[in-house]
Parts: C-alpha cells; structure tokens; sequence
C-alpha cells in the first residue's frame, strides 16, 4: 500500500524538468561531504563543474544564491584536528581558519564565468529578529541585484550550543523563505526520500514526489549517517517544513557527481516537496500574521491609492507616524480615515518616519544625515488586507 500523500513521477517527465528550469531565484545548499573529502581536502574539480552549473542558471536569469558546508571540516583538516570530536571552541576556531579557504573556493570557481561571490555569515538571529531579518534581506538582495552570488554559512566563529541552526539544511531553508525563493536546492549524498533507509533496506522505494509533510513522512527519516555531515533526512524534512510554509517548493538530489544541476534537468531522479503557496504570496501572510503592529502610519489618499496599485510607501505620502519602533519593526498602515489597509515592515524607527514624513526620498540623507531606503515601507515587505 503506497504512503499519504505522494506521487510517483518519472524524472523525465517534461513537466517534472519545466518547473526545474522555470525557477526564477533558487537556493543550493552543499553538504559538507560533498564539498570536502574524507581526508578535508576541498574537491575543487567538483565545485568548479557546480560553477558551471551556476552559470548556466544566471544565463539564464535566474537568481542563485549558495548555503554551504565545510569550513569547520576544511579548518579542523587546516589545523590538524583530526577526525574525533570538537568541542565548540575548537569548532569556532576551525570555522574562523576554513571559512577564508571556502570563500577563496567559491570565488576562485565562479572567477572562471567572471561571477563575483559575497560571503555572508548569518546566526538564527539574523533571519528570525525583525531588524536583522530585515537588514539581512536588504542586503541580500542588493547583491543579486548587482549580479552577485551570495555563499552563506552559518556564523560558527561566534555561535553558541544555545543559538545555532544546529546544521545548514535548516539555515538554507530560512534563507529561501527570506528572499522568496522558488526552489530549494539539498544537495547531498542521497537523491531523494525513500519510505525506509535504503542503506538498511534493499527494497526501500524512492518517493518522487511529497505534497505534504506528515507525521508518516517524518517516520520514514531514519537516523542521522555517520561522517561529515551534521544532518540527514530528519534535519532535511525540518527543512522542508520551513521552505514550503514560506512558498519555496524543495528538492532533494544526490550530488556526489559532478553538474548536479544540468544532471537534474537531464532527468536525474529526485524528490519534490511541494508547496501551495506563491514565494510572495507566503512573505504577505508571514507579515500580516507573525507579529503584532508595534505602531501604526496615517498615509494620505494619493499614497493609498498607490499602494493598491502595488506600489512602494514613500515618505511623502505619510500624515501621522504613532507608535515607538524600531527599524524592522511592523507595523499598521491606516487610511485617511482611519480604515486599517495592512501591515508592512518600516525600513526607518518610529522616530526617523516622524522626521521625514511628507518630505520628497531625495531629502532623506539631508534631514537624517545617512542614505537610507527612498520608501518607509517597500512593496516587498507590504502586505495589503
């Protein structure tokens, strides 16, 4: 009797293929068993054939940022650490000396396409705290704007037992709901879900397709393989409740093989978590819902009128500011009458609107002395009811 909830699909399908190449921003997320070998050495040839899959996306504009593993197996390698286990501060230590050698990495590969690489290093704090969420998206988004492909990692040089992710599977997903991502990306050394560990069981049967995450699904996990990794299915599953409730379906491949990508969209066999939800879409609710107004914004009719048309609030069209939050903080956009029109995220305190309400974008850095967002509240972080 088949499992809840799932479809078997041929990968070859067309249609299983289409809604690979028809993403429009994506998040990869490597392992760290994939990116380092057993010895620490990075597998460069192989980073350098993901490049070139990277490539090929971005030729084809699609938006691509990277979540990788590895520094603390490249800096444990670099230091000598052997292969036991790390207490923290020698974890910390060799993340600080390999995140230099990751980063080279990525860059050194990309050159190659005359792709530049940012790296950024984020704590659960960062995708999770409002300001930070939000200066985290920001400036994300500026370097896709510019062309660049983000490599993030987890902060491990400053994490703690009590504040980390505890693996990147769980850090890709936040960050693929973040920056409304289409497809996430888990590369690793497995090419789906099976309903039993195929390592223990020869007759487990691969799961091509998952609509939904059920306790059943969750059942079929196992347990976490011995290695470089500090995951498996479990913490993938956990991934895929975070990326498809924010709108991000999920694939799960194996990569071990050079051009993981071009593989998948030549039919390479895979798993598919659905989502019902549209990126923004899901971005809207988690505004409107996640958390009470710390505040609210009078806007005049001309402002209204043009946030329906699903455009940004500008200062100009803004009468009252009430309340005392900060950057990031949400808050309750009111008409001129005082109709409740939605919730957005304000790029500015409560007490930099007040200033600059009703001035043109232009006068912000004159009155406020830094350059910050031309809009309080960007069309992004906006959610109308």
């Amino acid at each position: 009797m088949s499992p809840p909830n799932l479809t078997n699909v041929t990968m070859t399908d067309p249609d299983s293929i289409t809604r690979l190449q028809s993403a429009k921003r994506v998040v990869i997320k490597i392992g760290s068993s994939l990116l380092v070998n057993a010895t620490g050495k990075l597998r460069q040839a192989w980073l350098n054939a993901l490049a070139d899959d990277i490539a090929m996306l971005k030729q084809r504009r699609c938006d691509v940022l990277v979540v990788s593993s590895g520094a603390i197996a490249v800096g444990r390698y670099l230091l000598g650490l052997g292969t036991g286990k790390l207490d923290l501060e020698k974890k910390q230590a060799a993340a600080a000396v390999g995140q230099i050698r990751l980063a080279h990495a990525y860059a050194t590969a990309l050159s190659r396409h005359k792709i530049t690489v940012a790296q950024i290093l984020l704590t659960p704090s960062d995708t999770e705290e409002r300001r930070r969420h939000l200066n985290a998206r920001n400036t994300i988004s500026q370097l896709i704007k510019l062309g660049v492909v983000p490599v993030i990692n987890e902060n491990d040089t400053v994490a703690t037992q009590e504040i980390r992710y505890g693996d990147n599977d769980r850090l890709a997903a936040r960050v693929a709901s973040m920056v409304s991502a289409d497809i996430l990306y888990l590369f690793s050394d497995i090419d789906g879900l099976y309903d039993s560990d195929p390592r223990h069981n020869k007759n487990a049967r691969h799961l091509a397709e998952i609509a939904e995450i059920t306790a059943d699904i969750d059942a079929m996990a196992g347990d976490v393989p011995v290695g470089l990794s500090s995951g498996g299915m479990v913490t993938k599953l956990a991934a895929g409740r975070i990326a498809t409730a924010g709108g991000c379906s999920m694939v799960i491949a194996k990569a071990v093989d050079a051009h993981p990508i071009k593989r998948l969209e030549q039919g390479a066999r895979y798993s598919w978590f659905a989502t019902t939800e549209k990126p923004h879409t899901a971005r809207k609710k988690w505004i409107v819902g996640a958390l009470a107004p710390t505040g609210h914004i009078v806007i005049d009719a001309g402002a209204e009128t043009a946030l329906k048309a699903g455009k940004s609030l500008l200062p100009a069209g803004i009468t009252a500011v009430a309340g005392d939050f900060l950057r990031g903080g949400q808050v309750a956009i009111l008409a001129p009458d005082g109709r409740l029109l939605g919730h957005g995220i304000s790029a500015y305190s409560a007490r930099d609107a007040r200033v600059i309400m009703g001035r043109q974008s232009q006068e912000i850095e004159k009155i406020l002395g830094f350059s910050g967002r031309n809009a309080i509240i960007h069309s992004d972080d906006l959610a109308l009811l």
